[in-house]
């Protein structure tokens, strides 16, 4: 999976239940965090508590956003994903690319969408290289080794 360190986290264990922008943001404006040269990048969001689908309605979407202003306000989305509210089980990874050449502000992040009665889901969410984020799965926490 590579690493993960706390600039590239964008959230942890953050419940979503309206529409909201990651806890935190990446600072690409900062020395040494240019990241439009190199391997291909994106954001992988891990569910860490499912989805609600209590009245069946609800959806979600999750977009890769910049903005000029640390807070993510006005933000241009750079790439969005729709999945099915019956896939967002916890230990479900998703991966949305950064589009090549996209990133032309200073500030990257995640905004979330939802729709429906009671759309409630919580995540962690990060940069990483594309190769980073294939192949892995996660587990519940909670587990003892003996």
């Amino acid at each position: 999976m590579g690493f993960r360190d706390a600039q590239t986290q964008l959230c942890s264990a953050q419940a979503f239940s309206v529409d909201a922008v990651s806890g935190n943001t990446y600072d690409s404006g900062a020395a040494g965090n240019d990241i439009t040269e190199g391997e291909p990048i994106g954001i992988g969001i891990d569910v860490t508590v499912a989805a609600d689908a209590t009245t069946g309605d609800e959806t979600y979407e999750f977009q890769a956003i910049q903005s000029a202003a640390a807070d993510l306000s006005s933000p241009d989305v750079l790439a969005l994903i729709q999945p099915a509210r019956a896939d967002l089980v916890v230990g479900k990874r998703l991966v949305l690319p950064l589009p090549p050449g996209s990133k032309t502000k200073r500030y990257l992040g995640l905004n979330f969408n939802g729709g429906g009665t009671t759309p409630t889901i919580t995540v962690n969410a990060f940069i990483a290289p594309l190769s980073f984020l294939g192949g892995w799965k996660a587990y519940a926490d909670g587990f003892s080794i003996t």
